[in-house]
């Protein structure tokens, strides 16, 4: 029997899945205008240059620190002109 993640990994070609990978840093602000407010959390893993973000409607506790496992998309983002490699994250879960 697959677990939801090798699921989604089959059905999406560009889905990636990391497990185990430690956040250095985690920063949430509020996104959002009108009736639709969402939280933006941008988490900063070791060992890799490019920002995973993702929304939530609430804020959480800090993952600083923490291991998780994370399943993404590699994006690009067009900041001030420039490409920005992110990856969009779209399931994750502590270690």
């Amino acid at each position: 029997m697959k677990s939801p993640v090798d699921k989604l990994l089959h059905s999406h070609d560009n889905l990636v899945h990391s497990e185990g990978v430690k956040v250095v840093s985690h920063t949430q602000r509020e996104d959002g205008d009108g009736e639709e407010e969402w939280v933006l959390h941008t988490l900063m893993i070791e060992g890799c240059d490019a920002p995973f973000k993702f929304k939530r409607k609430k804020k959480y506790k800090s993952l600083k620190g923490a291991k998780v496992n994370m399943t993404y998309y590699p994006t690009v983002e067009v900041v001030a002109g420039f490409d920005i490699e992110v990856m969009k994250v779209v399931r994750i879960k502590l270690y």
